[in-house]
């Protein structure tokens, strides 16, 4: 049964960094690509980055780009999305997802 683990989050303040990670099993991991969503209060869930199978491919939504970097280790099934300046409407839980497959969430809240 594959499976997705989040971890990493955190209280963070504003501008400060953090790093989540998300362990994959039960899967090919490295045929698949692999998503980073998040979900504020009272939001509804918004897709944040995408990373292809070989690494290659890495797409992001307006509101992170350049900010956050999506990677991934396919020897050891982790993609991990490192994010830096770090605003209050970061806020969020934070899901991986592989098709219909999505991890329980990490709460990110970033505030001073």
């Amino acid at each position: 049964q594959a499976q997705l683990a989040e971890s990493g989050g955190g209280l963070v303040r504003p501008g400060e960094s953090l790093e989540l990670s998300c362990a994959a099993s039960g899967f090919l991991f490295s045929l698949y690509p692999m998503n980073w969503h998040r979900q504020a209060p009272g939001k509804e869930r918004e897709w944040v980055a995408s990373i292809d199978s070989t690494g290659r491919i890495i797409k992001y939504s307006d509101s992170v780009k350049g900010r956050f970097t999506i990677s991934r280790h396919n020897l050891k099934k982790t993609v991990t999305l490192q994010m830096n300046s770090l605003k209050p409407e970061d806020t969020a839980v934070y899901y991986c997802n592989t098709r219909d497959t999505w991890g329980q969430g990490t709460q990110v809240t970033v505030s001073s």
